[in-house]
């Protein structure tokens, strides 16, 4: 078994595909767009075949995201090299985005750094 894909509502749907495609070497597909209900998506895929589903809708709810929360907390995103990891945490903090911890390793043995990305959305970037 494996997970298919991982979905999230975003308030700007193409801001989020071409963060997904700028920073993370995300392929888009044609984008979704249900008239009836006003649904829009884009699937990004990446070099592994794993695939996020990005969405919208008219009317969504947009509460406060906090770190200790329930629920899924971040998505995280294998670069390849402890070099590469460095590298996209150095421009995604030139690009205005905050880097909440790292690059390090982690008690567990991971290389990482983690950013709130996208809307408050925390992403984790490792080896």
């Amino acid at each position: 078994m494996r997970i298919e894909h991982v979905a999230m509502y975003v308030n700007d749907l193409e801001g989020a595909k071409e963060f997904f495609i700028k920073y993370l070497g995300g392929t888009a597909n044609d984008a979704y767009h249900n008239k009836t209900t006003g649904f829009r998506s884009y699937f990004i895929t990446f070099d592994d075949g794993a695939r996020l589903e990005v969405m919208n809708k008219p009317v969504m709810d947009n509460g406060k995201k906090g770190l200790n929360r329930t629920g899924f907390i971040h998505v995280a995103f294998s670069v390849g090299s402890r070099e590469k990891v460095d590298e996209l945490t150095k421009l995604l903090a030139k690009d205005g985005f905050e880097v909440i911890s790292g690059p390090r390793t982690t008690g567990d043995g991971y290389y990482e750094s983690c950013i709130i990305g996208l809307e408050e959305n925390q992403i984790e970037i490792t080896v």
